[in-house]
């Protein structure tokens, strides 16, 4: 049972979703290009799979 309960754990995904949307704090260290870059294409794809769930949603109980 505990292995199974280790192949559904999410919380590190939802913890990334809630800290790629938050400002960087003062006095971190200087982030760089690529990683900027990087977390950039990561909120537009975690935006654009939102949407999709939305429009999915919509077609499969308002239609």
């Amino acid at each position: 049972m505990s292995r199974l309960r280790e192949q559904f754990r999410v919380g590190e995904v939802f913890t990334y979703f809630i800290r790629v949307f938050q400002k960087p704090k003062p006095g971190a260290a200087p982030a760089n290009f690529n990683l900027r870059a990087m977390h950039t294409i990561n909120k537009i794809s975690i935006l654009m799979f939102i949407v999709c769930l939305i429009v999915m949603i919509y077609r499969a109980f308002l239609r």
